[in-house]
């Protein structure tokens, strides 16, 4: 049976699956030092969210002397910080857990749309201060406005499902979609991103961060956002991000939210995390995030450990990998 490595914590539920399946986990943190010393080597597998960065140095590392390592295990969508091209040249299997997050980021995208329009954590904070600023607070309505989504897997169709209920019109960018797909949904397909930005007053980023997408949203693209619904209210601008940090230029949204370009922006995600104190957008009373959260329920969780429980299991044993994420190592 394989030695497996959990260091950016799992649910118990999931870790009793693994042992009790015979295989002996650790659970614990391991530092960036004992990494690129080849800490993983006694390793047949890891298992690690986002905070575990597995670079080609690591990756290598573990691969020396003799190195076991065979398996890696994204508890979650995301692969960026993992090399997939060192892992693949070593012979290591990637899987990921792509589907147990995804009802969970729905609701949180949900959740920053209508923060964002109606200035909950802005009158919150004025309420903590003593102030009762009801006039200052009027917002709009989802219902009758525009909805731009960039990327149209899982969690944007579910977005979209949503937002058609409240009364929302959709329309999606994704060039790897099927346009029978987004047809079915009854939403508006495009085959130039810019067509979202000059449609919509509302955009929800749902793609992966790729050369190609990375400042995906920035001074030009802004520029173009109508401000106005095709309901005829002039709504403003504004823009959510729970995907993944560096797709929105940060620098660009600031100085769209301090001319009026913008009129809210709400990030789950960020460039550079933990986000220091120092960065500017977070003084802007039109700007409001959460600390990366987007997996963060206790069904999430849950399901992720299980998920990834099960596709660790599969590697190790030869078994069909449902979600390998690098195919060339077959």
């Amino acid at each position: 049976m394989a030695r497996i490595a959990v260091t950016d914590g799992m649910a118990e539920e999931a870790v009793e699956v693994l042992t009790k399946a015979g295989h002996e986990v650790v659970v614990s943190h391991i530092n960036k030092d004992d990494l690129l010393a080849g800490a993983l080597q006694e390793f047949d597998a890891i298992i690690v969210r986002s905070a575990t960065k597995l670079t080609s140095e690591v990756i290598s590392a573990s691969t020396l002397e003799g190195g076991k390592l065979k398996v890696i295990g994204r508890a979650g969508v995301g692969v960026d910080n993992i090399d997939l091209s060192t892992a693949t040249q070593h012979g290591i299997a990637v899987v990921n857990a792509p589907r147990a997050s995804t009802q969970s980021v729905i609701e949180l995208t949900i959740g920053h749309l209508i923060s964002c329009i109606r200035h909950i954590p802005l009158a919150n904070e004025g309420m903590r201060q003593g102030k009762w600023e009801k006039k200052q607070m009027r917002g709009t309505e989802l219902s009758g406005k525009a909805l731009g989504l960039i990327g149209f897997g899982r969690i944007a169709q579910g977005v979209a499902k949503v937002a058609q209920t409240i009364g929302m019109e959709v329309h999606a960018y994704d060039p790897y979609l099927p346009k029978e797909i987004a047809r079915s949904m009854n939403t508006t397909l495009h085959q130039n991103v810019n067509n979202i930005f000059r449609m919509c007053t509302h955009i929800s980023i749902h793609c992966n961060l790729s050369e190609e997408t990375h400042h995906l949203v920035n001074s030009e693209r802004i520029a173009m956002m109508p401000g106005k619904a095709p309901n005829g209210i002039a709504c403003g601008n504004h823009v959510v991000n729970c995907a993944r940090g560096g797709i929105v230029d940060e620098k660009a949204v600031l100085d769209a939210l301090n001319s009026g370009e913008l009129t809210s922006v709400a990030l789950d995600v960020f460039e550079k995390e933990p986000v220091s104190l120092q960065q500017q957008l977070l003084q802007h009373p039109n700007f409001h995030g959460t600390p990366h959260i987007g997996a963060a329920t206790l069904e999430a969780q849950r399901r992720v450990g299980l998920d990834i429980a099960e596709a660790v299991m599969d590697a190790i044993a030869g078994r069909e990998m449902k979600t390998l994420v690098n195919k060339g190592v077959l």
